[in-house]
């Protein structure tokens, strides 16, 4: 009975030998992971890449007029920290599955609910999100392999780039940034009187850029500088000077900016202060 139980024992050990010696290959279409700040969203895209290897590509391996996993392997998955728009619509902060149908002067982009299936077996419409309409282009050069990437980033979007074999896609993410900054700004700065030189830079800086209200940024910069000046702060400090038609004190800014800047060894600064103060002249 002994040798019985000690010869199981020894074919069982073998089977877990033979499963923990796996042959370790390439993969055909290895998976790859990119991530991007898009506003103050963070998008990532989860996917594997497929190679043309001689093969034409749309028509033929991918059909059109067909569901496409977007990639190969499992599902392509687009993940979301924050509400997004794409095409109009509001898509919820998550993880969406990436499909298509392609076409020959049109696909059909999908965002499927349903993350978890390999490719688009099981694929089911009633899960979509959205569904929405993009143009492909010729590219001029062959993509032997699948990419996806981010492209024509702003401050509130990006495109994400679909290339393979001699197409590409490109679909716009637009994010939601000015109210996220502006309940940041009344909670830090305006409801809390702060005095933090850097907040209220922050806050005259995010004004300025966006044309908002060029008498506030004008306080806060001010309150900031007379705390504690910075080349930098007093760079912002000429520039908003000089937008409210204060010419005068917009060229004594940028001549303390600059000798701040040379004090600190900044010669961008010392530049970007130069060029401002020519402008002004």
């Amino acid at each position: 009975m002994k040798q019985k139980i000690a010869f199981t024992l020894a074919i069982l050990l073998c089977s877990l030998v033979s499963f923990a010696q796996q042959i370790q290959m390439p993969q055909a279409s290895p998976s790859a992971k990119i991530a991007q700040k898009v506003g103050l969203t963070d998008v990532t895209v989860d996917y594997s890449r497929p190679s043309t290897k001689d093969r034409k590509i749309f028509g033929e391996l991918v059909p059109y007029g067909q569901v496409w996993r977007t990639g190969a392997n499992g599902a392509t998955v687009l993940s979301f920290s924050t509400d997004v728009i794409i095409d109009g619509k509001n898509i919820p902060a998550g993880q969406y599955a990436l499909y298509s149908i392609p076409g020959k002067s049109e696909w059909t982009m999908i965002l499927s609910r349903n993350i978890k299936l390999w490719g688009a077996i099981g694929y089911n419409e009633s899960e979509d999100v959205i569904r929405f309409s993009a143009k492909p282009e010729k590219l001029n050069k062959k993509a032997e392999t699948f990419e996806i990437s981010f492209a024509n980033m702003t401050d509130t979007g990006s495109d994400l780039s679909l290339k393979w074999e001699k197409t590409k896609i490109d679909f716009r993410i637009e994010t939601e940034v000015d109210p996220l900054v502006m309940s940041q700004i009344k909670e830090y700065v305006i409801d809390a009187n702060n005095a933090d030189p850097s907040l209220l830079y922050s806050a005259a800086s995010y004004y300025y850029t966006n044309k908002k209200d060029l008498n506030q940024a004008f306080n806060w910069i001010n309150e900031s500088v007379e705390d504690d000046p910075k080349y930098w702060t007093m760079h912002l400090k000429a520039k908003i000077e000089a937008a409210l038609g204060k010419k005068t004190e917009a060229l004594e800014s940028a001549e303390e900016a600059i000798d701040l800047a040379e004090e600190a060894g900044n010669q961008d600064y010392v530049g970007l202060n130069e060029r401002l103060i020519k402008s002004l002249k």
